[in-house]
């Protein structure tokens, strides 16, 4: 076979769709990066006010279970090895993931399988949108609430108020945001799992 064959010669639909998968998960994760970087630290708790998972979610629920989980694995290892992409009012790199907001980092990966997951099994509309981000919300305050609990030695109430009770509102606005952008995204783009 001539080289000119094999230039000429299109690649497999499988081939199209392993890169296509590729550049999606990598896409996400530099989207969580540059959400992450949206942030207000808050002068009575060591959890800051960030964009992040408002893109976890939206990720998740774009991307479906599988790809959203790759994405979210794949953004803790990128942060985990000291690129700038976890929030900067942390120490970055694996410090980060030890830290205050490491319950919640932690579950990335968790969080948008389960928000991708429940949408798959639906009919994935608004509504259901909405249920599965709330699914994955609970998913994620639960890490980081009992993340909290355990470096800090506090009870329940003292790590709630510190990464919980400070972020309820601005997490409401988070998941509609993110059911509406996603159930808008899918109608649109008629994206694939």
């Amino acid at each position: 076979m001539s080289s000119q064959q094999i230039v000429t010669r299109p690649l497999p639909a499988r081939s199209h769709a392993v890169g296509r998968n590729f550049a999606l998960v990598v896409g996400a994760s530099l989207f969580v990066a540059l959400c992450a970087h949206i942030t207000v630290p808050l002068p009575f708790t060591p959890v800051p006010l960030t964009l992040q998972n408002f893109a976890v979610l939206l990720v998740g629920l774009v991307l479906g279970s599988r790809r959203g989980f790759a994405a979210l694995a794949l953004y803790l290892a990128q942060g985990a090895m000291g690129l700038p992409f976890f929030n900067p009012t942390g120490p970055g790199g694996i410090a980060q993931l030890l830290g205050p907001t490491g319950g919640y980092l932690i579950a990335y990966p968790v969080v948008a399988f389960v928000a991708g997951w429940m949408w798959e099994c639906s009919s994935r509309g608004f509504a259901r949108a909405l249920v599965a981000s709330v699914a994955a919300e609970i998913v994620l305050f639960a890490s980081g609430v009992s993340w909290l609990m355990l470096i800090a030695h506090v009870p329940f109430l003292q790590a709630a108020a510190f990464g919980l009770y400070p972020f309820l509102f601005a997490e409401v606005i988070k998941v509609m945001a993110a059911a509406g952008a996603a159930s808008r995204f899918r109608r649109t783009f008629q994206v694939k799992r």
